[in-house]
């Protein structure tokens, strides 16, 4: 009989500061340029808005067919949301 796996730890509580960076760079995998990815950090009364800026060729990159990308973004933000007790909205800049 096989022994059974150890257990798995938990999962520590990530700190709502790294959001911006740890979004950013999930961004800058998914663009052709990475270096033209910006988040800027608006903090509102009932929310935390993070305004997303990149190339704009990359836009559609980040939006995804049909939205597709930018919903699936805004879905790990919901869930971190939950986890961090806090609201977070994206907005994704056109310039």
């Amino acid at each position: 009989m096989p022994e059974p796996s150890p257990p798995v730890p938990p999962i520590p509580p990530a700190s709502p500061q790294a959001l911006p960076q740890e979004l950013k760079e999930l961004v800058r995998l998914l663009v052709d340029r990475p270096e033209a990815v910006d988040l800027a950090v608006v903090a509102q009364r009932d929310a935390t808005l993070l305004e997303l800026s990149v190339d704009p060729e990359d836009l559609g990159k980040v939006i995804g067919r049909q939205g597709r990308t930018a919903r699936a973004l805004r879905t790990l933000l919901d869930t971190r949301a939950a986890r961090d007790g806090v609201r977070y909205e994206l907005e994704i800049l056109e310039d």
